[in-house]
This record gives C-alpha cells, structure tokens and sequence, in this order.
C-alpha cells in the first residue's frame, strides 16, 4: 500500500485529490497539509511515501518544502503538482529533490501512475513538458562547467545519463544499447553516485545542464 501525505491549500482540490487516490486499491491518503511548513512537519511525522505537493503554498512554498522534505527525510519522494504546463518553478523543484510533476488538468490516471512511479523510485516527468521545461530552465542553471561534471563519467555512463535525459527507461536504454536491464541499472546507479543525484529526475536535469540532451530531442512516445 503506497502512503500519500496531500499538500495542496485549496480544501477543494484537496478534498478531490483525495477521492481520486483513494478510488486506487493500492494507494491511501494518511496525511493532509494546507501549506508548506505542515507538509514539512507531517512527512516528518507520518513518513509517507509520496508528499503530492502543490508547487504554490502559503506560509512555505512548494519548492522549499520539497528541499527540507528530501534533507530531512531521503526516503520521502515528493510528485509536484502544478496548474501549468510552463511554470518557472517546476525547475527549480526537481533541483530540490521532486520525483517528477504532472499537470492538474491531466487525466487522472496520470496521477496515479505519477505517484506509482514516484513510489517506486522512478521519476514521472510528463513527455509533453518535461522537454520545454528542463530545456528553458536548465540554460539558466550551470553550477558545474559540464566538463568537470561529466569528466567523473565514462563513455558508457555519459550515454545512459544522456538516454536517461530523453526519458527513456531502463528497458528501453537496455534495448537501444543492446545491454542487459541489470547492466543498465549497474552503470545508472554508479554514475548518479558520481554526479551526486539523489534520484533519476535530478539525472534528467542535468542530463540538460551538462548538454547531453539537446533541445530537438524527441520522446519514445512521441516515435512510437
């Protein structure tokens, strides 16, 4: 059973939130927050598994709730919600730690899968905004020169960090390689210890910074 700590100011959104999760077997909400510093302080208290976080939150806001969340409790993954599609924050919010975001007016099982995903340690980062986002805001954001970042890599990391960037999975970056699933996961897990990523949406962002992903790139959705 997946553990849902909902952070969202609206009672309304939040009451439906609620309804929608809890129409899932396999998901129950055990926590609500009507801002920023509450989702902080029951993550702490109840250890969801996921925090569905609003990025706009009084009293704390969504992104910084999301960096102390992570800080003080890495197993606590975060899914951002946002009302647009081009929101300048969602950048910053895979910065501090989000698992990935899905826009409110989705369907909702993107939802759900967002938030199985999330769970599950995998990033949901939708394919039609993940690309405009990460592209216009990583240009902003180069803490690192790319060479002393992917001078850490191999030859065979840079290529999955970069496949990894464009949204494919790890069975699909097994298939495009010709190289085990298992193999794959070895060389992710090696090389996000290297960049220091906590998790594979932070991999996705600076698979853009360090100028492996390109902008152009397209999605296996939208190939398939």
């Amino acid at each position: 059973m997946i553990s849902v700590v909902l952070a969202e100011d609206q009672a309304m959104m939040r009451a439906g939130l609620r309804a929608l999760l809890e129409e899932s077997d396999d998901i129950r909400v055990v926590g609500e927050a009507a801002d920023g510093r509450e989702a902080v302080r029951r993550a702490a208290e109840l250890r969801p598994h996921v925090v569905v976080m609003d990025v706009r939150m009084p009293v704390l806001d969504g992104i910084a709730a999301t960096r102390v969340i992570r800080r003080a409790n890495p197993d606590v993954r975060v899914l951002i919600v946002t009302t647009f599609e081009v929101d300048e924050y969602i950048f910053a919010a895979l910065r501090a730690g989000a698992g990935g975001f899905v826009v409110k007016d989705n369907e909702p099982d993107d939802l759900l899968r967002a938030v199985r995903a999330v769970a599950g340690g995998a990033s949901m980062l939708a394919p039609s905004v993940t690309g405009r986002v990460v592209r216009e805001f990583a240009a902003r954001s180069r803490e690192l020169p790319p060479s002393a970042l992917l001078d850490r890599l191999t030859l065979r990391e840079r290529e999955i960090m970069g496949l990894a960037g464009q949204g494919l999975s790890n069975d699909q970056i097994a298939g495009r390689l010709f190289l085990s699933v298992a193999t794959v996961k070895t060389h992710l897990s090696r090389l996000m210890v290297k960049i220091d990523a906590r998790d594979r949406s932070q991999v996705v962002v600076l698979a853009y910074e360090t100028g492996l992903v390109r902008p152009g790139w397209s999605t296996p959705e939208a190939n398939s």
